[in-house]
């Protein structure tokens, strides 16, 4: 329904529930509207880019005062495993991380099936101070999950199992391979499903997700994985297996030691399962796709989502201009429902009742183009019609990367600065960069921030590093909101930690891993 009927439809009805019929949405999309290189390779992003340089040489990594793996090693791991779960070629898979910023020099790759081969595995490794890697679907954007120099890879693929899914408590039994789809797709098969949803749900594995601390779109709705995980097992570096699994979220029974590994990217030890309190599935679920104007709007747009919406709110995603005009030009199935603004926001409702959701998201983008905050607006409540909207979003960090370089960024910020560091950078980089934008989860603060150019060199390099950082400290925000620290952010952690929290991060890391096996040169220096 075009707006501005709808608007004089609204003027003209004499009571509170002749308008809440005049504005209920029909099964149906309902369209609004009320207008018709000397530096290291690891810093290239682009799915187009070579094969990058080995990292230990590009950036002079110090490798670690660990033994070098033999044939006595591979015949170990051999009998363990079996010849077929021991790969020793082609693994430049495992090698590379996802954004082709990191190579390492891995000549082995450790498959195990159970916790209890992962435990031996560790155990070996610690009485001959081998370096490992736990690497789930590598899926990571800042090369937490790959080797940096030669560290045999333990790659958790075949612990992919749902264990158990309880409809009534809700909670879940995973191990940590699972892809974290197929993870969603049981829940669902049940009326429940994973409070985390990622664009890279098809390969990433939930104990990366967890190793991580994922955040994911819909943060707003359900909170972190701090919050949703229950319990962990975990592997210790020198093999001992850490039971911390729960069924409740109520466990008061002394240190909530499974906060130690949810979000420790693999140096404190290996998850290898997990249990997770699964909400119900909504049996309603609307999207909004609407433009504005300025990102002044933006935010009167989201406190309005947040009042008017309230319960049903699960996701408030914010896209800019550039971003989404790359994803559309390098994607061409891709089919934006409005365009011409400099800001959208994605919006989506979860909830029991169909009718009484519609109703709500339809007053609120009503209201808000009454007040001028809102220009054009579309909203659906059709299952296919939705992913497609949500397609959209997810495939925006992918077309920043598709044929050019780029630079990624992925930090809170307070939400009155939160797209200021854009138009910074935009002006700090001019004609440098090709693209500088912004997209993100505005409802948790979270801003990944963008600087794309044709080739990399240094000039823009030194422009926007440590630039980034140090503005984000300035404004007290965080370096890395959902991504991890991984080898890229290792030298810029105290721009959001002091050196006391630093120090007792390293005291944790000693106490665990005394060898420092554990994925090295990664989180810490």
């Amino acid at each position: 329904m075009r707006f501005q009927r709808l608007l004089q439809m609204r003027r003209l009805a004499t009571s509170a529930s002749a308008s809440a019929t005049l504005m209920r949405a029909p099964k149906q999309t309902t369209h609004h509207s009320t207008m018709g290189t000397s530096l290291s390779v690891r810093t290239m992003a682009g799915s187009g880019a070579a094969i990058p340089e080995l990292t230990q040489i590009t950036d002079n990594v110090q490798r670690g005062n660990y033994a070098t793996l033999n044939d006595a090693d591979v015949a170990h791991f051999e009998k363990l495993l079996g010849t077929n779960h021991v790969l020793t070629e082609d693994l430049e898979g495992y090698n590379i991380c996802f954004l082709k910023r990191i190579r390492g020099n891995s000549k082995l790759v450790l498959k195990p099936g159970n916790t209890e081969e992962v435990a031996a595995i560790m155990r070996y490794c610690n009485e001959r101070k081998l370096a490992v890697v736990p690497q789930g679907g590598n899926t990571g954007l800042v090369g937490g999950s790959v080797p940096i120099c030669d560290e045999i890879v333990l790659s958790l693929q075949r612990l992919n199992k749902v264990l158990s899914v309880d409809e009534v408590t809700g909670i879940a039994i995973v191990e940590s391979g699972c892809i974290l789809e197929n993870f969603d797709q049981r829940a669902r098969d049940v009326g429940l499903t994973v409070p985390l949803d990622l664009g890279a749900k098809a390969s990433c594995h939930i104990g990366g997700n967890v190793s991580t601390n994922a955040g994911g779109v819909r943060v707003v709705r359900y909170g972190n994985l701090h919050g949703s995980v229950l319990g962990v097992e975990a592997v210790l570096a020198n093999g001992q297996v850490l039971d911390l699994m729960s069924n409740f979220k109520k466990d008061n029974t002394g240190y909530h030691m499974k906060h130690l590994f949810i979000g420790s990217e693999g140096t404190l030890g290996v998850i290898t399962k997990l249990s997770m309190l699964c909400p119900h599935s909504s049996k309603a679920v609307n999207v909004a796709f609407i433009g504005l104007n300025s990102f002044d709007d933006v935010l009167k747009t989201f406190v309005s989502a947040k009042r008017n919406l309230g319960e049903i709110l699960s996701s408030c995603e914010l896209i800019d201009e550039r971003a989404l005009n790359t994803a559309l030009q390098q994607f061409k199935f891709l089919n934006a429902p409005i365009s011409g603004f400099p800001f959208y926001m994605l919006i989506e409702t979860s909830g029991s009742n169909g009718d009484h959701d519609e109703e709500k998201i339809n007053q609120f983008i009503g209201d808000g183009m009454e007040r001028g905050e809102i220009q054009d607006g579309t909203v659906t409540g059709d299952p296919g019609k939705v992913q497609e909207i949500w397609k959209i979003r997810e495939m925006v960090p992918l077309g920043l990367i598709e044929k050019s370089f780029c630079f990624k960024y992925d930090i809170s910020l307070p939400l009155r600065d939160f797209y200021s560091i854009v138009d910074v950078m935009r002006e700090r980089c001019g004609s440098l960069a090709t693209i500088v934008c912004g997209y993100g989860h505005l409802g948790d603060s979270n801003l990944h921030l963008n600087v794309s150019c044709d080739e990399f060199n240094d000039e823009i390099y030194k422009r926007v590093e440590p630039f980034v950082y140090e503005y984000t400290s300035k404004l007290k925000g965080s370096i890395s909101a959902e991504h991890g620290i991984g080898f890229l952010k290792k030298d810029y952690l105290h721009y959001s930690k002091n050196s006391v929290a630093i120090d007792w991060m390293r005291d944790m890391k000693k106490l665990l891993d005394p060898n420092g096996i554990l994925n090295p040169y990664k989180v810490l220096n």
